[in-house]
């Protein structure tokens, strides 16, 4: 019978060494957790040379303890399985709420380590201190101070915002995009599998938190250029293939984008050039081997890629030498062959899916803009400043065709001009242009920050508003945020902040957010009066900027002059009646800065009780958010840890 139990136990301590195996075979992690998931993965291979040494060595008096190993080890399985595979947009939205799981994990490791009876079991030296530095490791992980992804919390803020849903809002969408790793095809299609397997299973019991994940999902196919029913609604393939029972189309006829049948195959401008010799005998393998090697596309797919403002090939990223589509009619012909031959039905298409031969005369239009903008007639100059302001703004093509065609220099340099409406259309269009992302540093490189800092402390109200957009569009690129601070542009902003329209304050408030992710920024910021602007926004509730007036204060927060401005108890009093009155959302963001603050001042923590922030704190936990109750219960226990408040303690 012993003989059994040691190979239990043995069986035991080889399916553990599986798991571990398993999960260091997970690759792929969202970039909201994966520094955490990798740690993760680090750490418990530490517990590989345990498990082998004490394989043929456990005991009935270890095995309860093994068993709470295997329980801690297949709850970490599950965690990283659901951050490597899961939708990225939810493990984005509910990232605290996921580092609250991984808090979970290292608890359970933690204490099965804890109870392990190491000198009984015999353990090398050598092996107990690789234990010991993983038990270390772990302990160091739970104390470690929650610090989310500021930029990644304001710009899911601002997408999901049913006030402002202007242009500018794409560039946000773009680097969420990035920020998210689902900027091509292939992510977005698995990201779809993702959500879909999340609705279906049924875990989020928030519908509300599904809608946001579905409706940021589609922003993301936009940009991407997939067309809804390419990747929600397979209804059109399906019935085609159910028509066709078990054909098997050539993948060669499939629209890289949607992977549906191709009906109006289009080549781009890749730049590659093929010479071969043809013989009739080869026609059909050669006409295929050449489109591939072109990359072709279904032109209604490929078009609503260029629209969203890309310059490359979805495929392979390769620049494009020119935004025209060759149709490709040998290819077509192909298709049309074997779907006779097939007895296959091609999907219908609009009608107006075929050429647009207006391309041609738009880039002639814009040549003649631009020609214009250096007309010494003011009328002529106005008129194209006007048009080209148009133009950036409806179309994505016209933005690369105006910065190719040399059209941002003479814009930066109008700028300067003194002419209020000629400044206001002028860095407006320059707004417009900057949502494409080469141009952010082309407009940059040709020195137009200055002047577009001189225009939002001079120009019309409307110009303020589009310069503050405009710089907020630029500082997307970490470069031109210095450059902003640098160059004195936060206190027109901060201003802007406290004298500007609801528009331009809202403008104003993105910007700065942006502005003040940058460390020297927060000084220059703090210098430039943005504390009091701030309170301002929290007092007045019809503005509806709480919010982001919180999220910009817990950004400074975090440095030494910015918790010195905030500590003064006006601030801190605010605060507090946010904590007791505001909305779920601005409890969660006012304890979250409160916890900033107290997590390095006593003071703070004293004030905030003084004004009776405790009754509302343990309110939190019972009904607020799931991050404001962690949040909460997190500035319960530093204030049941000051030596200054004895008498508070946590919600256990």
């Amino acid at each position: 019978m012993e003989g059994e139990g040691n190979k239990e136990n043995a069986e035991l301590v080889t399916e553990m060494v599986e798991v571990i195996e398993k999960m260091g075979s997970y690759v792929g992690f969202g970039m909201t957790q994966r520094k955490e998931c990798l740690n993760l993965v680090r750490r418990l291979k530490l517990l590989v040379p345990l498990l082998e040494e004490i394989r043929e060595l456990v005991s009935d008096e270890a095995l309860s303890c093994l068993l709470n190993l295997r329980n801690a080890l297949f709850a970490a399985k599950k965690l990283l399985k659901n951050c490597n595979s899961g939708s990225k947009i939810y493990l984005a939205l509910e990232s605290e709420a996921v580092r609250s799981r991984f808090h979970g994990v290292y608890e359970k490791l933690n204490q099965a380590l804890n109870e392990m009876p190491y000198d009984k079991l015999g353990i090398s030296e050598e092996v107990r201190e690789q234990v010991e530095l993983m038990h270390t490791q772990l302990n160091r992980a739970k104390r470690r101070t929650e610090t989310q992804d500021m930029e990644l919390a304001m710009d899911m803020m601002v997408v999901f915002s049913k006030n402002d849903d202007r242009s500018a809002d794409g560039a946000i969408i773009e680097r969420l995009a990035k920020k998210l790793d689902l900027h091509t095809v292939a992510d977005i299609k698995t990201e779809t599998t993702a959500v879909k397997k999340l609705v279906k299973t049924r875990t989020v019991h928030n519908p509300e938190i599904i809608q946001q994940v579905k409706d940021l999902l589609e922003k993301f196919k936009q940009i991407v250029g997939i067309e809804e029913s390419g990747i929600l609604d397979y209804s059109v393939s399906l019935t085609s293939l159910e028509r066709s029972k078990s054909l098997l189309i050539p993948h060669e006829f499939l629209c890289p984008i949607t992977l549906e049948i191709m009906t109006d195959p289009v080549i781009i401008a890749t730049g590659q050039v093929i010479c071969v010799f043809l013989f009739s005998t080869l026609l059909k393998l050669f006409v295929i081997y050449v489109s591939t090697l072109l990359q072709t596309y279904e032109r209604q797919s490929i078009q609503k890629w260029l629209n969203s403002g890309h310059k490359t090939c979805p495929k392979t990223g390769q620049t494009l030498n020119h935004l025209i589509l060759a149709p490709n009619f040998a290819l077509r012909n192909l298709i049309l062959h074997w779907c006779e031959k097939n007895n296959f039905d091609l999907p219908i298409k609009d009608a107006c899916d075929g050429p647009d031969p207006s391309s041609f005369a738009l880039i002639e239009e814009i040549s003649s803009l631009i020609q214009n903008l250096y007309s010494s007639q003011m009328d002529v100059k106005r008129e194209a400043i006007f048009r080209i302001r148009t133009l950036s703004k409806e179309n994505p093509d016209s933005r690369v065709l105006i910065a190719d065609g040399g059209g941002i220099p003479p814009l930066v340099r109008l700028l300067s001009y003194k002419d209020f409406e000629i400044q206001e259309h002028t860095v407006t269009a320059l707004l417009n242009l900057s949502l494409d992302e080469a141009n952010k540093r082309l407009i940059a490189g040709e020195g137009a920050i200055p002047s577009i800092i001189e225009v939002l402390q001079n120009g019309t109200e409307e110009a303020r508003e589009n310069s503050a957009a405009a710089l907020f569009s630029l500082s997307i690129l970490d470069e031109n945020k210095v450059l902003v601070g640098s160059l004195n542009g936060i206190p027109p902003l901060v201003d802007l902040l406290c004298t500007g329209t609801t528009r331009g304050k809202k403008d104003a408030a993105t910007a700065l957010f942006n502005l003040v992710l940058d460390p020297a920024n927060k000084s220059r910021a703090v210098k430039a009066g943005i504390i009091p602007a701030l309170l301002r926004l929290l007092e007045d509730k019809n503005l509806g900027m709480v919010d982001e007036a919180l999220s910009i204060l817990l950004l400074i927060a975090s440095h030494p002059e910015g918790r010195n401005e905030i500590g003064k108890l006006s601030v801190i009093q605010n605060l507090v009646e946010i904590v007791r009155d505001g909305t779920p959302k601005n409890k969660e963001c006012a304890t979250a800065v409160l916890l900033e603050l107290g997590s390095n001042s006593s003071s703070c923590l004293l004030a905030a009780l003084q004004y009776g922030v405790y009754d509302y704190l343990i309110e939190i936990t019972k009904s607020g958010t799931s991050r404001a109750q962690r949040k909460a219960n997190s500035l319960l226990h530093l204030m049941s840890k000051c030596e200054h408040i004895p008498f508070v303690s946590p919600k256990s």
